[in-house]
């Protein structure tokens, strides 16, 4: 299946990031879970591996590898720690902002910092009161003079406490037109952030509150034109956070197939590996084909994506396919592991949570239905994957072409 999409040099991304997750995040874990505290120091080494440049030009000093190499990247993290391939994917949604709609000197200034790991970006749209309902938002923006004066807050906003440069979407305005987004920096007067709840799981990884009180910004950190705020969410969010929590739930289904997989072929019942139960090699059918399916969404998805195509469609359904998937199979395997799936020696109970909380974000699954729906009655508003095409075409290197070492990223 992989290799309809994956060149060599895709696969030696895989197993560089594999094996850096191997070695550097799974001794953490525990101490992730037992403490539920923001993993600072690790999302730093993570982000020094110049991954959350991979889709980033190299004249910026990005890795100009594309949306499948990030799938991969996101993925390989995700199968060993869900909070940290969620906090990848964070950080390269809120790129995706800066490549859609800063001007020359926006990405001159930022886009080598992230790159370089310098820099974690977020994106922040979500309101206490409106949810996901952006044009409810009440958060404002007002000029005055060369700045703008922000008020409000954004709730669940991915890597909140961890991140450098958040891209803000308020209102300047009434109606659809009225909403514009900024970039404000993490150490501007009126900014602070929300005391960080305890969540169900991704533990390790921050999805908090940022609070904006008379918080004053340049009117050059203005993403775009005013006005323009609805297009910065909705294009970051379908180009980039739908396949990018994708990637999430890919990672933690492949971790679950594994590990359920491992313990048919170890647990004897009846004299015989439990695998060989008839019911419980139905359920591992089940789940070898979903997990497939899944992946075959997902990839195929950001090919697309990486030629340009129009892919709006697919970049739903692979979400929906993707999130179902991953927690229907967690669930199979929790019933797989009867008892012992419900204590924490047994990382089956930390997928299971972890798989939940990739279900709203981007959009619920009733959303990507409804929105599959308008597509196939002809109602849809156009697609941001043709609008935007030129910035999220990539030839990414191959093989043949370009070693792993010199494509901004460490062997």
């Amino acid at each position: 299946m992989e290799r309809e999409f994956t060149s060599r040099w895709h696969e030696d991304l895989r197993y560089t990031v594999r094996e850096f997750a191997e070695r550097e995040v799974r001794p953490r874990i525990a101490e992730m879970e037992t403490s539920r505290a923001v993993a600072h120091e690790l999302s730093r080494l993570i982000a020094r591996q110049g991954w959350i440049g991979v889709t980033i030009a190299r004249e910026y000093g990005g890795m100009a590898a594309g949306h499948l190499a990030k799938t991969i990247t996101i993925e390989e993290l995700a199968r060993v720690s869900g909070a940290m391939g969620a906090m990848v994917q964070a950080s390269q949604l809120g790129v995706a902002k800066i490549i859609h709609f800063g001007n020359d000197e926006q990405r001159r200034t930022w886009l080598p910092r992230i790159a370089a790991g310098d820099c974690l970006p977020t994106i922040a749209v979500t309101e206490p009161a409106s949810g996901g309902h952006v044009l409810g938002m009440g958060s404002t923006a007002v000029r005055d003079g060369d700045e703008y004066v922000l008020n409000g807050s954004k709730v669940f906003v991915g890597n909140s406490h961890v991140g450098d440069l958040h891209g803000v979407v308020m209102r300047t305005g009434e109606g659809s037109k009225g909403l514009s987004a900024f970039l404000v920096e993490a150490d501007r007067p009126g900014f602070s952030l929300g005391e960080l709840q305890p969540a169900m799981g991704l533990h390790g990884f921050s999805f908090g509150e940022l609070v904006f009180d008379n918080c004053r910004v340049p009117a050059a950190n203005l993403l775009g034109t005013e006005g323009q705020g609805l297009a910065v969410a909705y294009s970051s969010s379908i180009l980039y956070g739908r396949p990018n929590l994708t990637a999430v739930s890919l990672g933690i289904h492949q971790a679950v197939f594994e590990e359920t997989t491992a313990l048919c072929i170890e647990r004897e019942r009846y004299g015989a590996p439990l695998g060989e139960l008839t019911n419980i090699k139905l359920k591992l059918g089940r789940m070898k084909s979903r997990l497939m399916t899944a992946r075959l969404a997902a990839y195929h998805a950001v090919h697309l994506l990486d030629q340009g195509l129009p892919c709006d469609a697919e970049l739903m359904n692979a979400k929906l396919l993707n999130v179902e998937a991953a927690i229907d199979s967690a669930r199979d395997s929790m019933e797989i592991h009867a008892a012992s799936g419900l204590f924490t020696d047994r990382p089956v109970e930390r997928y299971l949570r972890d798989a939940h909380h990739i279900y709203s974000p981007a959009g619920t699954s009733d959303i990507q239905l409804l929105r599959l729906g308008e597509i196939a009655l002809g109602t849809a508003k156009g697609q941001w994957s043709e609008r935007l095409a030129d910035l999220v075409r990539t030839v990414p290197p191959r093989r043949s072409q370009e070693p792993l070492e010199t494509a901004g990223h460490p062997a």
